[in-house]
């Protein structure tokens, strides 16, 4: 009986989002009595067991060999597999990124179970069950799920959970296992170069909402972002317009963010949105509107026309930094 985690793993380093999973897999596995584990699959990834076991992980299965140095999608199914069929845990959580969201379905259709994508949050019900949480209908509802299937499978959002403590204190028992590797038919030809931070990473996020007049005014965002060092982010019906890609879209049914510093202009705070931003160190709020709800949840609001306001913020941001101020 145990909770499995996959560690997803970015080179020879652990994505973010598995530590913010063992987390929240701890949370569960302590209401349940049970055992939280994790399994790892690379190459000269020996040396990260640890980390796993030091943010919460009871044990660790890793499967550490060269044909696992390249995420094949295929190899790592049938390791994967493999071992929940051997282990029998009670739930299977993966991280809702490129790689969760590509290997999670997969291993889900061979066992034959459910996968719920997704969520942005787990409990525990007083009958022992998981409640999965995740937005349905394009983020218009919250849905609780309860999946009768087992084991229990989900997807989870990135940033959603927050990441533990680093308990250097902590043992746990670090299991090397013999992974079964053939030719799957899959050849990496290259890699795409990382484009720059993702929206999830950022430190720092500018926003555009329907306080913009036309595609083009996306330029006085890019502009604001740039000065301050972040990227550029959007409210969900600029997407829907087409004007800018859903990448950019911060709030329920895109991304969860948690900036050290959050600038929406021109939004207005629907819930939708909030939900993907609030917990943001500080947010500021530019909006030609008194009454925005945004205003309710930000740190500094500015009531204005975002076409004056963000041209003056550039320009004395521009005006500190040459000055070489912070």
């Amino acid at each position: 009986m145990e909770v499995l985690i996959y560690a997803e793993t970015r080179g020879n380093d652990i994505h973010p989002v598995s530590y913010e999973l063992l987390n929240k897999g701890r949370e569960i596995a302590d209401k349940l009595n049970v055992r939280l584990s994790s399994v790892i699959l690379g190459y000269g990834i020996r040396d990260k067991c640890k980390e796993l076991i030091y943010y919460g992980a009871d044990r660790v299965y890793v499967y550490d060999h060269p044909s696992l140095k390249d995420f094949d999608v295929v190899l790592y199914k049938h390791n994967i597999i493999k071992l929940i069929k051997e282990i029998k845990p009670n739930i299977v959580l993966f991280g809702a990124t490129q790689v969760g969201r590509s290997l999670a379905p997969r291993v889900a259709a061979a066992l034959k179970t459910g996968l719920t994508a997704d969520c942005i949050d787990l409990q525990v019900d007083d009958n022992g069950d998981l409640i999965q949480i995740r937005p349905a209908f394009t983020g218009n509802i919250v849905a609780f799920i309860k999946t009768r299937t087992k084991p229990v499978m989900s997807t989870v959002r990135y940033r959603v959970f927050n990441r533990g403590k680093r308990d250097t204190s902590r043992s746990g028992e670090i299991i090397e296992m013999e992974p079964e590797v053939f030719d799957t038919g899959i050849r990496v030809l290259g890699k795409v170069k990382d484009k720059g931070i993702s929206l999830s990473d950022a430190e720092v996020i500018v926003s555009g909402g329907r306080g913009l007049k036309k595609p083009e005014d996306l330029k006085l965002i890019k502009q604001l972002a740039e000065v301050l060092g972040g990227v550029v982010g959007a409210s969900r019906p600029l997407v829907d317009e087409g004007w800018i890609s859903r990448e950019h879209q911060v709030g329920f049914s895109g991304n969860i963010v948690k900036p050290k510093l959050y600038v929406a202009c021109g939004i207005s705070g629907s819930p939708q949105h909030l939900a993907g931003m609030r917990d943001s160190k500080i947010i500021v709020a530019i909006n030609v509107d008194p009454s925005a709800p945004i205003f309710r949840y930000c740190d500094y609001g500015i009531v204005g026309d975002l076409y004056e306001v963000i041209p003056k913020l550039i320009e004395e941001v521009r005006r500190r930094l040459n000055r070489g101020e912070s």
